[in-house]
């Protein structure tokens, strides 16, 4: 059903970028507060609207429980007090048994297709986990698989249907997957060396070919002392080469027999230390350079790497006080900044050109975009970053609500959306400034995917509407991860529980039509 439009507003000049000054303070406003009738961008821009759920209330005693930050739940809310001399039967508690879940099949989500829906296959995959929640890492496109990782075990499924072609069981826990794999298919995964919860090192490589499941070399990371401890790694790939990054020092391996290739150069020894890695067509190393112990005066330095040769291609060094967050894209480069006191408050993007020359940078918080569409830091490795795509000259980001898109060249909005009750999140970069974006599943409605080019909803188009019959388990998934290929979306939680009661369906994907067996598809990743 065609929803609401709603349009949106440019902000007045004194909420706009400081031109030349991308890390001024100076001249922005608070961010704009949402409105149910405003618009944004260039020329006559009009949002989607959604219609917000109906809320029952309910008389009487209540409570409410509140998310916390590190998992735990809030206190419940106060009962409502009744008026004095009002007689009331004591409650006896309900005792709830915990029901398990039922994981729709593939045939029962495609018998409830309306005309026009996507078809749809789901994976229930029932490894037995322990009973916490576990970590779900990249997806990796290969061939006419979908890979990823999961506990002690990497799977591939078809993506014509969602079977299993194969998995390879592991001793201990994944820790740690590059995005990126080799040219042709191949990946190396960083696991436990041990199956403890605790004390357990990130220190075990091992090399797997994602399009047979077949494994190769395996050895385990070195440590010497503190500045290169595997109690946390992260990884990356470009070309031939994986390079790892473990506390302060990082080095690369040729992935094919994992030979040790070259330790990545430390500069200022004893102020910059390299302390993460992004790959694809390029090597990149972020460095801290804590001069200090004042923030203020601290930096970080982005350099690009020949990844055969260890030799330095250029520098790039941010102003005092802030740091590189997340890369958003290596070709072009474009990564995050955080100030290093307010962090993900005060973030913007920044886009180099050739040789590492700053070439822009855009402060996305008037419009309200935050970090990573809401998942600030993360924690996860420098490439994972929500809700933000790079195209050849754009960078698209999304979130709560909202879409929009900036040019890299001139740092300027070139449209933007306003959805209620949606995430957005971009997809794929098509020509000029379009894209495609998804708009995940709510508890009242399934997903699905927009085109939106240059005039924002102006020109916006559906391009494939899922079923109502995987709303409920598209919703679950909460896009956690995302991958998009031929016109086929695949997606996953960020987490799977390991308590039965609670089970989660493990991959979800949506298309007009399945992909023919054995035809390519191109790499992607959210």
């Amino acid at each position: 059903m065609p929803r609401t439009p709603q349009p949106w507003d440019l902000p007045p000049p004194e909420q706009r970028p400081v031109p030349g000054n991308p890390y001024a303070t100076e001249g922005y406003g608070a961010p704009l507060p949402p409105s149910r009738r405003r618009r944004f961008g260039r020329g006559p821009t009009v949002a989607t609207a959604v219609v917000l759920p109906l809320l029952l209330a309910c008389a009487g005693v209540y409570a409410v429980t509140v998310g916390r930050s590190d998992g735990s739940a809030a206190p419940e809310a106060e009962a409502t007090p009744r008026p004095s001399g009002t007689p009331t039967a004591p409650r006896t508690p309900a005792v709830r048994t915990p029901e398990q879940k039922e994981i729709p099949t593939s045939e029962q989500i495609n018998a409830g297709r309306k005309p026009g829906d996507a078809k749809a296959w789901v994976v229930d995959d029932r490894t037995d986990l322990p009973r916490r929640n576990i970590k779900v890492h990249d997806l990796w496109t290969v061939g006419d698989t979908v890979v990823q990782a999961a506990y002690r075990k990497v799977s591939a499924y078809r993506l014509s249907d969602g079977a299993e072609v194969w998995s390879v069981p592991l001793p201990a826990p994944v820790c740690e997957t590059p995005v990126n794999p080799t040219p042709d298919g191949k990946v190396v995964l960083v696991y436990k060396s041990s199956q403890a919860r605790r004390g357990a090192r990130c220190n075990q490589l091992r090399m797997i070919d994602l399009r047979t499941g077949k494994t190769g070399w395996q050895k385990e990371l070195v440590e010497t002392g503190s500045a290169d401890d595997t109690f946390s790694v992260n990884s990356a790939i470009s070309g031939g080469v994986l390079a790892i990054g473990q506390s302060m020092r990082a080095a690369a391996y040729r992935v094919e027999d994992g030979v040790k290739l070259y330790d990545i150069p430390m500069e200022n020894p004893g102020k910059c230390y390299p302390d993460d890695v992004a790959g694809g067509t390029r090597l990149l190393v972020a460095s801290t350079c804590a001069i200090s112990f004042d923030g203020s005066k601290s930096y970080n330095q982005l350099r690009e790497i020949d990844p055969r040769t260890g030799k330095v291609l250029w520098r790039f060094r941010t102003p005092p006080g802030w740091q590189v967050g997340k890369v958003l894209s290596v070709a072009p480069v474009v990564f995050t900044t955080l100030h290093n006191e307010e962090r993900t408050d005060n973030w913007r993007i920044v886009a180099l050109g050739p040789g590492g020359a700053l070439r822009t940078t855009v402060d996305p918080r008037s419009k309200g975009f935050t970090h990573c569409a809401d998942a600030g830091e993360s924690g996860e490795n420098i490439q994972n970053c929500k809700g933000t795509l790079v195209g050849r000259n754009t960078v698209f980001l999304g979130g709560t609500n909202q879409a929009g898109a900036y040019d890299l060249g001139t740092g300027k909005l070139a449209w933007g959306v306003k959805s209620e009750d949606s995430t957005l999140n971009p997809l794929q970069a098509e020509s000029g400034s379009s894209a495609l974006v998804y708009e995940a599943a709510t508890p009242s409605r399934p997903g699905r995917i927009i085109r939106f080019g240059p005039g924002g909803v102006d020109t916006d188009k559906q391009v494939l509407q899922h079923p109502e019959s995987a709303a409920a388990t598209e919703y679950g998934m909460l896009a956690g991860h995302l991958a998009y290929a031929n016109g086929r979306i695949v997606i996953t939680p960020a987490e799977v529980s390991g308590d039965d009661s609670n089970r989660q369906a493990r991959m979800l994907s949506f298309a007009p039509q399945g992909p023919r067996a054995g035809e390519p598809v191109s790499p992607t990743r959210s």
